[in-house]
């Protein structure tokens, strides 16, 4: 079994983070019911990669996500930072011998919980009184809570990615950045994360030691980052330190942003500052890690990938619901218990763990490491006349400023599918998918020049607190990709970081200085992103501008 450790750091990657746990937990959920669907029951999907297990000091066993969560404080709404399961050790203060007066304490009312949290609350309670109830000790409890009542809240009433989360987490798992408020304004530019103390740093690296240490051999981290504001910055710095400490463990990194910071700035200044952040950020960020997928559209409700979704883009929780599912899938084949290069389990197929992807997509002939992420939700079934079309046509991308309809012979993937569905409405068998797969790429105009694709029966798990975008029957498909067509993406950030940093009289030069880099760091920058684009295209013109 080899590990994943995931961290998450920022608002929207924690929104991402918090549906990505729901599906886990509904896995094992679905897994443990008597009377569930038998797809859920195998042990084909080893979810040990991604959770712990432990103990709390009541002797009381435990199985928590490997995971580590970093945001603003006061960002955990109702949930402590010690979780749900650890009880925080209430701390009595010292005597202060240098004071004989009287001493007041002064604490806020805690934040109380939302209906989802309070129904989640009386479901463990009475959970641990069921002996009791057989033997008729037990009470009802106060008034029952509908799930009508709890969707209409988490609909409209979502502030916190903890408000819609029905994971138990271990107390190193939740880090509050002590001085840093949620909602400051202030913390909108790349520069400003780096002021952050290096106390607060080390303390998170202490954390992540933690879970890497328990670890008997880890396949890598799987890092969420919200790319926008400070907490790129609060990442790079971080990831930096894992690249120096854990040299040959590979991190795939996913560079989230909602909606909301796709928005035009309303003053030059915000122009200016909002490119420079976008290239300096992007060029920090893929120095420390193999593979680097950025992940969030301007607009997810009029995309394609939303064509049969319900999505309201002012709504983080809808809209991370999206790139969860995503993240979800793509990450399957690295739980999946490997059976040899000939041999198939009947619930799923193609198991790799993150190096092999790296080695896919990043190790042949180009050595690309950024990354497109393509998906097709609800995906179509595989019956009738016009499968491969529909098949590859529903892919649809979830990475910003990427071309379409590229032709690029050098073109690698790895796809993932799960839950999908056959001949009357069933759920296809796994030969069935690989074989429409074959079928699909051979009457393909264009193929990639190597494909791996995993598949898994499960369909995608939905628990209650996913939002209403579509039905309960999800077949879905994803797919990672290596191809020219993420140009403009790279081409936009070396011709900001070059325009507005670099050239005599840039109208960002004193602004970068501010964040705490000199012109010969932003070249470095801009030779490391000239690279990438020279990578996909050797003729480009745009790499070899001079400076």
């Amino acid at each position: 079994m080899k590990e994943i450790v995931t961290v998450q750091v920022g608002g929207f990657a924690n929104f991402v983070g918090s549906h990505f746990w729901n599906f886990q937990d509904e896995l094992l959920g679905l897994a443990l019911d008597p009377s569930g669907d038998p797809v859920f029951k195998n042990d084909a999907l080893n979810m040990d990669v991604l959770y712990r297990t432990g103990e709390t000091q009541q002797g009381t066993l435990t199985y928590t996500p490997r995971l580590l969560s970093v945001n603003f404080q006061g960002s955990l709404g109702s949930m402590s930072s010690f979780g749900t399961l650890y009880n925080e050790v209430a701390s009595t203060p010292p005597d202060v011998l240098t004071w004989t007066g009287n001493v007041s304490t002064h604490a806020s009312e805690p934040r109380r919980r939302n209906l989802f949290l309070q129904r989640l609350y009386e479901e463990e309670r009475d959970s641990l009184t069921q002996e009791n109830a057989i033997n008729g000790g037990r009470n009802k409890p106060q008034r029952e809570i509908k799930d009508e009542d709890i969707v209409e809240f988490l609909e409209n009433g979502v502030q916190y990615w903890t408000d819609f989360s029905k994971v138990h987490y271990h107390p190193q798992s939740l880090y509050e950045m002590s001085g840093l408020w949620m909602g400051a304004q202030e913390f909108d530019s790349y520069g400003i994360g780096r002021d952050t103390s290096w106390a607060l740093r080390e303390e998170i690296s202490e954390r992540l030691r933690f879970f890497v240490e328990e670890c008997d051999h880890i396949q890598g981290f799987q890092f969420i980052v919200n790319d926008s504001g400070g907490f790129s910055s609060v990442s790079a710095d971080f990831l930096e330190n894992i690249a120096d400490e854990y040299t040959n463990t590979p991190v795939l990194l996913y560079a989230v942003k909602d909606p909301g910071s796709h928005m035009i700035p309303k003053s030059q200044k915000q122009v200016v500052s909002k490119n420079l952040h976008d290239a300096v950020s992007f060029s920090r960020l893929s120095s420390f890690c193999k593979l680097i997928v950025p992940v969030g559209l301007p607009s997810l409700s009029r995309s394609k990938a939303s064509t049969f979704l319900c999505i309201e883009d002012e709504k983080p929780y809808h809209c991370s619901a999206v790139y969860a599912s995503a993240l979800h899938t793509i990450s399957l084949p690295f739980r999946m218990e490997p059976l040899g290069p000939s041999a198939d389990s009947c619930y799923v197929s193609g198991a790799v763990d993150i190096h092999g992807v790296v080695e896919i997509l990043s190790g042949q002939a180009r050595q690309n490491r950024v990354i497109i992420l393509d998906v097709a939700m609800p995906a179509p079934s595989l019956t009738g006349k016009q499968v491969a079309q529909s098949f590859l046509g529903n892919l649809q991308t979830l990475t910003p400023e990427i071309s379409e309809d590229v032709e690029d012979l050098q073109v690698v993937e790895s796809m993932t599918i799960h839950g999908a569905l056959g001949s009357g409405g069933h759920r296809a068998p796994v030969s069935e998918v690989k074989d429409m797969v074959r079928v699909a790429y051979e009457n393909a105009m264009t193929k990639p020049r190597f494909c791996n694709l995993s598949v898994a029966l499960c369909p995608l798990p939905i628990p209650l607190p996913f939002p209403k975008i579509f039905g309960n029957l999800v077949g879905q498909h994803a797919r990672l990709r290596s191809s020219s067509a993420v140009l403009p993406f790279l081409e936009n950030r070396l011709g900001n970081i070059r325009r507005l940093g670099i050239q005599q009289g840039a109208a960002g030069a004193e602004m970068v200085r501010n964040w705490g880099y000199g012109k010969d760091e932003l070249e470095d920058m801009g030779e490391t992103l000239s690279k990438m684009v020279l990578e996909l295209d050797p003729y480009s013109q745009m790499s070899s501008d001079s400076d």
